[in-house]
């Protein structure tokens, strides 16, 4: 099991971890689409924001019971539709993580920005949900 992105990888013969990106996030010449480190502050803040608050809303007392992973999964679907050209979609500091470590290089050198951001959104969504649903 610890060997199975290689084994996954070797069935093309001229896949390299580091060349290809491994989806790993990435920002300026590394994104997808080739968007700014600031698109890709903004992209990730907002996305993991929206995730959270969906996460929140979803999973609070007051909410219909048993459409939680639903909302969830179709929250994250749509995340990933909407920000994986900016910058392949981190909003989880682990998976971003752990494609850097495959990468190396530039995708380690951008790490951070992928961790700040996601922790940023989730702290707005942690402070605001309250507030807009008159939660104590």
């Amino acid at each position: 099991m610890d060997h199975l992105p290689d084994l996954i990888a070797t069935g093309n013969p001229h896949f390299d971890f580091a060349s290809s990106g491994f989806a790993a996030n990435g920002f300026g010449e590394h994104s997808p689409s080739g968007f700014s480190m600031v698109s890709a502050l903004i992209c990730e803040v907002a996305m993991t924001f929206f995730f959270l608050f969906v996460i929140l809303g979803a999973t609070d007392d007051r909410a219909p019971k048993g459409f939680a992973p639903l909302a969830i999964g179709l929250c994250l679907t749509l995340i990933h539709l909407i920000s994986i050209p900016v910058t392949n979609t981190s909003v989880n500091p682990a998976r971003s993580t752990s494609q850097a470590f495959f990468v190396g290089g530039w995708a380690l050198d951008q790490l951070w920005l992928f961790w700040i951001a996601p922790i940023i959104g989730a702290i707005i969504a942690g402070l605001l949900y309250p507030c807009i649903t008159r939660q104590k």
